[in-house]
């Protein structure tokens, strides 16, 4: 692929992740994606064999999935577990385009969803090792696993500032490390974390 190939593929990326995440994937067409992106129809099949291939494609290129590969599953549950929290608030903060995709496509329960999955499923299986460890190690205590990893994923994946809240907050642009502090304090509190 040659550098004009390259950057006109990431420049359609782009613009599909903006699209996608404004107006959702069904409303969003090829031909709006190319006039965002400043590209012709065609190469959207020649690059992606189509709109589908285009939003898995989303995945592979701005999702961290070098960074996910390379937690170390022995962290301590303790360690394993903040390190997820600090790590799922980061990147809500630096792509909240994309977090906007996964969010819709799981309310929506669309069969995108599987395409995500391949993605995110590593990190959220983590967390309920780490979760299963604590437990075992009597540092947590909960009546269930199950909804003790829904309720953390929820808390995580769905917890933002957005207009609809705008008359309940007072807090309109907390700085990222007061958010991950006060989401570790929310999860552990949940968790019933005995400190060793």
């Amino acid at each position: 692929m040659t550098t004009g190939d390259a950057d006109i593929k990431i420049r359609i990326l782009l613009a599909s992740k903006k699209l996608f995440a404004e107006q959702g994937f069904e409303k969003t067409t090829v031909r709006q994606i190319c006039e965002e992106a400043g590209a012709n129809v065609a190469l959207v099949s020649y690059h992606f064999g189509g709109k589908e291939n285009m939003f898995g494609a989303l995945f592979e290129y701005f999702f961290p999935n070098e960074d996910i590969a390379g937690i170390d599953p022995a962290l301590s549950p303790v360690e394993g577990i903040k390190l997820l929290i600090a790590e799922v608030t980061k990147f809500r903060y630096s792509d909240r385009q994309l977090i906007n995709i996964i969010q819709q496509e799981i309310i929506m329960n669309t069969d995108r969803i599987q395409k995500i999955r391949k993605h995110v499923m590593p990190m959220w299986m983590l967390l309920r090792q780490w979760l299963k460890e604590g437990e075992e190690q009597k540092l947590f205590q909960f009546r269930s696993l199950d909804t003790t990893l829904l309720s953390i994923v929820g808390t995580l994946l769905f917890h933002r500032h957005t207009e609809y809240w705008t008359f309940l907050v007072e807090e309109k642009n907390p700085p990222m490390a007061e958010v991950i502090e006060d989401l570790t304090a929310f999860i552990f509190g949940g968790i019933h974390y005995k400190e060793e």
